[in-house]
């Protein structure tokens, strides 16, 4: 994929009947012709009028011109002619068309993943947010091409801008760690409509390529509304594709010191060791956000984050951008009114008594 667009070297003829022009506001200079007409008429028309003075206008002519009138009439047309030709050229006439293949332009793709602590649990080695980043980490570098952001989000969201620099995205990511999160909790829907903000900022205006959002989460959510973000997502016409990560039977949530160390597990105010999963109802609203902007949802299986199925959904996307760069082209054919008319310039310079032969070559008058 390219940031830009550029044309394919291969393209395809296609026939079609219609002649069209580029500029047709020039066409209105056909009637300039009819000046040119009556100007030519009212000068042969005075110029008949003077000779009557002194005989016969045929005589006077043969003997000024060698020729009979036929020849100057002939030149009149021919100028004529060339005249009009030259402003079908102006006017772009195009007749055809061909099939033209555009780059690829590569896509936007926003990642929007969970850092909240129940990230932390184990029940994905040698945990959830070390796993999904190793998997979101080789996923982005076989994104040759595309521009690749992020959403960091707990309680709240961090962003980094879209960016085809895959080695200062991998920086971010390595480094950032749940504890680095201002706001505990969990905000599906700010960080979906955080997602959204950034691909429209991001945008290439009237060039933009196709959009997507990956959204890799637990699936607890403690504030916000993330089914009508998924809505906002969904009229701007760009797919979320959801991995939902975490076991149904419940894993406890680590806690750490400052220093990184583990401390035991998180309890409520009651003493009780806190866990996190993946329950029916979680996963009945990432699969409603899947479904409603039309992108597709994943459950990682034990071991694993499942990015692989996101892989297809984006190469499949990669496709059908590919196949919308198809555009039809009007042929150009100018040349097909260019080409006559100087041959037509040719042919009066070429018939006698041309004032521009008579001088080159010194014919005489007869």
């Amino acid at each position: 994929g390219f940031a830009d667009v550029g044309v394919a070297a291969e393209h395809q003829l296609v026939a079609e009947v219609a002649m069209s022009f580029h500029y047709p506001h020039f066409l209105w200079l056909l009637l300039l012709l009819s000046l040119v007409l009556g100007g030519y008429a009212w000068s042969w028309q005075r110029r008949r009028r003077a000779t009557r003075q002194f005989g016969s206008a045929e005589a006077i002519a043969v003997l000024r011109y060698g020729k009979p009138d036929t020849w100057r009439i002939a030149r009149v047309c021919l100028r004529v002619l060339v005249l009009a030709l030259l402003i079908l050229t102006l006017a772009g006439p195009r007749f055809g068309n061909r099939t033209r293949l555009l780059r690829k332009r590569g896509i936007d793709l926003v990642i929007a993943l969970d850092f909240s602590k129940s990230m932390l649990a184990a029940d994905v080695k040698p945990n959830r947010i070390a796993r999904a980043k190793a998997e979101l980490l080789r996923f982005v570098r076989e994104l040759k091409g595309d521009r690749v952001g992020l959403v960091a989000f707990a309680g709240d969201t961090m962003q980094f801008p879209l960016t085809h620099d895959d080695s200062a995205l991998t920086l971010f990511l390595e480094d950032l760690h749940p504890l680095d999160m201002p706001v505990g909790g969990t905000a599906i829907g700010r960080a979906l409509v955080a997602s959204k903000r950034l691909l429209e900022r991001s945008a290439r205006g009237d060039a933009k390529g196709a959009q997507a959002v990956v959204l890799l989460t637990d699936g607890e959510d403690h504030v916000g509304d993330p089914i009508a973000a998924a809505q906002e997502l969904a009229q701007a016409n760009i797919p979320v594709h959801v991995i939902g990560i975490g076991s149904r039977t419940g894993e406890p949530v680590p806690t750490y010191s400052a220093d990184g160390t583990w401390t035991g597990y998180m309890r409520d105010a009651q003493g009780q060791v806190i866990t996190t999963s993946l329950t029916a109802k979680h996963e009945s609203a990432l699969r409603r956000i899947a479904t409603l902007t039309q992108g597709s949802y994943t459950r990682a299986k034990r071991g694993q984050v499942g990015t692989r199925a996101i892989r297809r959904a984006i190469a499949a996307m990669k496709q059908q951008e590919q196949q919308a760069r198809r555009i039809q082209i009007h042929e150009d054919r100018y040349a097909l009114a260019l080409f006559p008319a100087f041959l037509l310039l040719l042919l009066e310079l070429l018939l006698p008594e041309t004032g521009a032969l008579r001088l080159r070559f010194g014919w005489r008058e007869t």
